[in-house]
């Protein structure tokens, strides 16, 4: 990887390899904003938990297997990284 580096003065463009060291930390970071996109995605995906608490309190398999089956969905659709 490369990356370009602009002198403010002059204008002019200089291409330049990433160290060994910042490729890594560049690695490390992307890693951390993947997992943080991941787990946000995924909560915002998932259906309210009154939607379950209502389903256990009116004995409604039916509702409690719908919201079981929401969020299998949101588990597939964002696997984990």
């Amino acid at each position: 990887m490369s990356r370009s580096i602009v002198n403010v003065t002059t204008g002019e463009t200089t291409v330049v390899e990433w160290t060994a060291e910042e490729l890594a930390g560049f690695q490390i970071q992307k890693a951390k904003e993947d997992v943080g996109r991941y787990r946000r995605d995924r909560a915002n995906a998932y259906p309210p938990a009154s939607d379950y608490l209502d389903g256990i309190v009116k004995g409604d398999a039916g509702q409690v297997q719908a919201y079981i089956a929401a969020c299998l969905a949101v588990k597939a659709k964002y696997p984990k990284p």
